[in-house]
């Protein structure tokens, strides 16, 4: 069972994050294994040659690991990313982007996680990406 809800996870977006909005992610799956995010298609997210924005791609990943990583630690808003590095592996065109985070790693004040993104359709990665976050020490029990 996942430390918070998806509903809590969405309040604390909503009220502590609205910038999330921008990009409408929808949270599919919220739970202690992790969590797959949806990234709407929308005509301003591409770039000239018919892809999906990177910095797009990135906010979704970050999302994703954020959300993965709340669902195994709670209510934690002060998570901060410190690291993300992406591989963009083939074309996200204009459809629904899918963004499965896990954690591969959960420590007292870091942790790592990984997100495979496939576009909607498509059954090989469009980008492969693993981020750090600092976990603040008042979070520390």
């Amino acid at each position: 069972m996942p430390a918070m809800s998806l509903a809590e996870f969405e309040a604390l977006c909503r009220d502590e994050a609205p910038f999330c909005e921008l990009f409408g992610f929808r949270v599919e799956r919220f739970d202690e294994t992790g969590a797959v995010v949806r990234l709407p298609f929308a005509p301003a997210l591409i770039r000239p040659g018919g892809t999906i924005a990177g910095p797009a791609l990135m906010a979704l990943a970050d999302f994703a690991v954020y959300a993965a990583l709340l669902a195994r630690i709670g209510r934690v808003p002060l998570a901060v990313t410190t690291g993300l590095t992406i591989n963009f592996l083939r074309k996200a065109g204009a459809v629904d982007v899918l963004a499965e985070a896990r954690l591969l790693k959960l420590g007292r004040r870091l942790a790592v996680g990984e997100v495979t993104m496939t576009a909607v359709g498509d059954d090989q990665p469009a980008a492969h990406v693993t981020a750090t976050y600092a976990i603040p020490s008042s979070a520390v029990s």
